[in-house]
């Protein structure tokens, strides 16, 4: 075959995600070659060894996918990437470690539109709680939500000091303003969620961090989302297929977003940032904004 589709997959972990790599041909790619136990110094010549390897045509045919399971050395390896081309030597490069990327920009991207349709507001000025917000899904979701204007909380069972010090890497790096909670203590999450108004649960799968008692005595919540598509759900009482379900708190009505409804548009995300890249005629380089974009796009 002449001139394919080539996909190249830079991980840092044991091994390539077959996730990425049954996305990657999804979204139309020829091949697709993994690479594992990449380190950030070695993005440098894999890409000019990427580059410099084809023609005209197929240097614009050629894409590179970081993987790995670390949202900030993912972005790393892709200013990495992105430095190493020599125009018009250049590849585009999209960065998504475990998902991460595309799944924040489904939920952050799910809960504004649910906002909008209930009461025409936004996230500006919302309390938001992300429990499992030291993750790479955490992460991602905290920065995208703080940079819609709400005042975010990254939680974590380890303690406020594991969280703010999460909550400060991902302000020294984006110009954020992330805070830490603990959420570990016995009675800690139902204490936020007397108050929060938006709530992620982007923790470890198959644990259930909130249950239905916890639920009904939020008063302010407007939206929760649960990305666990492992039972037991991690929000009890918002299921796997919920798109805007109405959950009854204290306060009023809640809607609830399940890990379906937020897979649907992480998959149309993910599949469709490729797809730009597949198609591009110039570079692309894509990461949380762009995906967040997209997000918003496909659900309007």
């Amino acid at each position: 075959m002449k001139d394919p589709y080539l996909l190249h997959v830079f991980s840092p972990t044991k091994y390539v995600s077959p996730f990425d790599i049954n996305m990657a041909y999804e979204a139309k790619y020829d091949a697709v070659i993994p690479y594992c136990n990449v380190t950030l110094d070695e993005i440098h010549p894999l890409t000019q060894d990427t580059i410099f390897s084809r023609s005209p045509v197929g240097v614009k045919r050629t894409g590179i996918f970081i993987g790995g399971r670390d949202f900030h050395l993912a972005i790393d390896m892709l200013n990495a990437a992105r430095q190493a081309m020599v125009p018009p030597f250049e590849v585009s490069v999209l960065a998504d470690p475990s998902g991460a990327i595309t799944t924040a920009a489904a939920m952050v991207a799910l809960a504004e539109h649910w906002l909008k349709k209930t009461d025409g507001s936004d996230l500006r000025g919302r309390r938001v709680h992300v429990l499992g917000g030291t993750g790479p899904v955490g992460n991602c979701v905290g920065l995208l939500a703080a940079s819609c204007g709400a005042e975010v909380y990254l939680v974590s069972n380890r303690g406020e000091r594991e969280a703010q010090a999460s909550a400060d890497i991902c302000n020294a790096r984006y110009g954020c303003e992330l805070r830490g909670a603990a959420g570990g203590a016995p009675g800690a999450i139902a204490k936020m969620l007397e108050d929060t108004e938006v709530v992620f649960n982007a923790a470890k799968a198959g644990v259930r961090l909130v249950d239905a008692a916890t639920l009904r005595g939020a008063r302010r919540l407007r939206v929760a989302a649960d990305a666990n598509a492992v039972p037991p759900s991690g929000i009890e009482g918002v299921g796997a297929k919920d798109n805007g379900v109405a959950l009854e708190t204290t306060g009023g009505v809640a809607r609830g977003l399940g890990a379906l409804a937020i897979g649907d548009v992480k998959y149309r995300v993910h599949t469709g940032l490729l797809s730009q890249m597949h198609d591009a005629s110039r570079p692309l380089y894509l990461a949380h904004e762009e995906a967040f974009a997209l997000a918003r796009s496909i659900v309007g």
